[in-house]
């Protein structure tokens, strides 16, 4: 009912297309994640209205997105971003499913500014290629052979604000797959904010702001990791904190 919801808002929206949509990709920017339930989502989408336009892909505005990760057998990229280095990779095969385009995607976090680089492939393969590698090496990464690790699955609203370079994601219906295990993160929004600069004037920020709701750095790659792979195989200890609001957000929905 809450998705029939969230919908029925989401067509109110002033469309954008993607060629549009190209003007703000934003592939070196500041982001800023906020973790909120459903319910405060449904409160807050009408008042963004007036600033955002959202991203329309043949009359479908919930986009639905696979990604493949990829880490060395030591869990290399979990344990830099458990460990707080402020220079830390992502690497994950990309598909958006309803536009049916697939990437392979090398986030670069340096110095609280994220770096994206990626390149066009036909679809989420099973193993990385020798062309793949090369492409992942030429972006700074060095390291052990890189294997898959988790899959994840969830929608995802984007709106670009009308005024200023940002966008805004909004992703629900989180899903972490691995062999035969599944894991999802029910009636849980993760938001982000996509910005050139750190802007605490946006209209999205200040929704938060008026909610008391603060920005949390939390990463779906690595709540995956623990969720799948569980507490007792893996260090989580600096990320207590984070499942702990996890928890109590699903609880209160509860």
């Amino acid at each position: 009912m809450s998705i029939e919801k969230i919908q029925k808002i989401a067509e109110s929206f002033d469309p954008i297309t993607l060629s549009e949509m190209d003007t703000v990709q934003l592939m070196n920017r500041v982001d800023t994640k906020f973790v909120f339930t459903i319910e405060t989502l449904l409160d807050t989408l009408p008042e963004l209205k007036k600033d955002y336009f959202l991203l329309n892909v043949d009359g479908i505005l919930l986009s639905e997105y696979k990604s493949l990760y990829f880490d060395d057998e030591d869990f290399t990229f979990y344990f830099d971003h458990h460990n707080k280095r402020v220079d830390r990779f992502k690497v994950r095969y990309r598909k958006y499913v309803n536009s049916n385009l697939a990437f392979l995607e090398v986030k670069h976090k340096n110095k609280g500014r994220t770096d994206k680089s990626r390149i066009r492939v036909t679809d989420i393969p099973i193993d990385m290629s020798e062309e793949d590698a090369d492409f992942v090496k030429s972006t700074g990464i060095n390291g052990g052979k890189l294997v898959p690790s988790l899959l994840n699955n969830f929608s995802r609203l984007t709106f670009v604000n009308k005024a200023m370079n940002e966008r805004l994601t909004i992703d629900l219906d989180l899903t972490f797959i691995w062999k035969d295990k599944t894991e999802k993160v029910s009636d849980i929004v993760i938001a982000e904010l996509k910005q050139g600069k750190a802007m605490r004037n946006s209209p999205f920020y200040q929704a938060m702001k008026n909610r008391r709701i603060r920005p949390l750095k939390i990463s779906k790659y690595t709540i995956g990791v623990i969720m799948l792979y569980g507490v007792k195989n893996i260090k989580y200890n600096r990320f207590k904190k984070k499942l702990l609001k996890l928890q109590k957000l699903q609880n209160d929905v509860t």
